[in-house]
């Protein structure tokens, strides 16, 4: 672009205001004999700086608007899914849309976990402010903070009713409340340190957890009684999963390993080794999972062989896992073999927690890069990314069964609400 005469003239002045301004004195002098300007410093000064900050906002908005460009240019090329376009069926496998529904404020600290109530639109954070905070999704009000423990509240999980809530923190305890009167009705002792994850089983009666003491416990929840602990990780075990039907388990660690157990023997059926960095999250695939290339499921003549664990516990031929890791990649495995089928490459940084759509068709992730990504299943890509859904690190997501909302938590104190569609 080339500037006119007066654009020139303008400019100038403004570059003789921003020397004589800074006491760039010599500079002054001599830009003002080269240019043979006599500026008039009684009109408006700091226009240089003005100008200035305004190209770097805009050059800002640009970057923006680039990359919702090419983010529409990905649903487009993937038949519009996530766009809410003709193309769709219907809205079982409708994908998280930008803006966000609502922004929960009011920790005092990161957030490390979120969780949907199993029947009523209400949502459950815990945070490195070492409170619980209980919210309508839908509204987006708050209902009231469950204080108990004395240090960053880690993980929490609701038995199959809603009637009771778990949590577990880094001040070593396991904490049940009564989710119709909030009390705190048991606290659970047993690890020697940061307690990190808490899962029911499907009947509600016993609970998993795990722990940086290296162990996996088993829990009674009528009684509060340690059960079983299995022992087998070599470093902190960040997080657990729990099978559909509950006889088996998976966990995952700082030791870049993950095991898949046989929770009645206590038994580790396999350990997935091909993570480069600690292994922060998983999650198992839903009973409806599309067949993934590559997979025994994909391949008719392979569907009746199943491997059997220890003790009969069947890992199925069209069962998977996901998992995540700071090597900021995401491994999809099939159990019954033990094989890497797919690995997602797309994230900038650590990859914090994973979640499989009910639809079976596609998998949601979080990351330390502050995006939201789904990944295509049947394609082994990333079909959407939502580029700054928190303004620091993402650090946890759920996903509603009832209401179609995913929420996330994040590094900047709050919680968001996002509606599929």
């Amino acid at each position: 672009m080339v500037l006119n005469s007066k654009q020139k003239e303008e400019l100038n002045e403004a570059i003789l205001d921003y020397l004589d301004q800074s006491g760039y004195k010599i500079a002054f002098e001599e830009f003002k004999k080269e240019s043979g300007i006599e500026p008039d410093f009684t009109k408006k000064r700091g226009l240089l700086e003005q100008k200035w900050t305004t190209v770097v906002r805009l050059q800002k908005k640009v970057n923006e608007l680039e990359q919702k460009v090419k983010q529409l240019e990905e649903e487009l090329n993937n038949g519009g899914r996530g766009s809410g376009g003709s193309s769709r069926k219907g809205k079982e496998d409708a994908l998280p849309r930008p803006p966000e529904k609502n922004v929960l404020s009011g920790h005092r600290n990161c957030i490390n976990a979120v969780r949907f109530h199993p029947a009523f639109s209400l949502l459950v954070s815990a945070s490195e402010d070492a409170t619980m905070k209980v919210w309508d999704f839908d509204s987006g009000e708050f209902e009231r903070t469950l204080k108990g423990h004395t240090n960053a509240v880690q993980d929490l999980d609701f038995d199959k009713t809603g009637q009771i809530l778990a949590s577990c923190s880094a001040d070593l305890t396991i904490k049940l409340w009564d989710f119709q009167t909030y009390d705190c009705t048991k606290t659970l002792h047993g690890h020697d340190h940061n307690v990190s994850c808490v899962r029911f089983l499907p009947g509600g009666d016993q609970l998993v957890s795990s722990s940086r003491d290296k162990s996996i416990k088993l829990w009674e929840v009528a009684t509060g009684y340690c059960i079983k602990t299995l022992l087998g990780h070599e470093d902190w075990v960040r997080k657990l999963v729990v099978s559909e039907d509950g006889s088996c388990i998976a966990s995952c660690s700082n030791d870049q390993t993950v095991k898949v157990w046989n929770l009645l023997k206590g038994e580790c059926l396999n350990t997935y080794r091909e993570h480069q960095h600690v292994v922060e999250c998983l999650a198992f695939s839903p009973a409806n999972i599309i067949d993934i290339p590559g997979s025994m499921a994909a391949t008719p003549e392979s569907k009746s062989k199943v491997k059997q664990g220890s003790g009969g516990n069947q890992l199925g031929t069209c069962g998977y896992l996901a998992t995540g890791s700071r090597d900021k990649t995401i491994k999809i495995w099939e159990l019954a073999t033990g094989r890497c089928l797919q690995t997602y490459i797309g994230h900038d940084n650590w990859v914090r927690s994973v979640r499989f759509h009910p639809c079976g068709k596609f998998l949601i992730s979080v990351g330390d890069d502050k995006t939201m990504r789904v990944w295509d299943i049947a394609q082994g890509r990333c079909i959407k990314t939502i580029s700054e859904a928190h303004t620091h690190f993402v650090s946890c997501l759920d996903f509603c069964s009832h209401n179609p909302h995913i929420a996330t938590g994040g590094v900047d104190d709050v919680i968001k609400i996002w509606k599929l569609g």
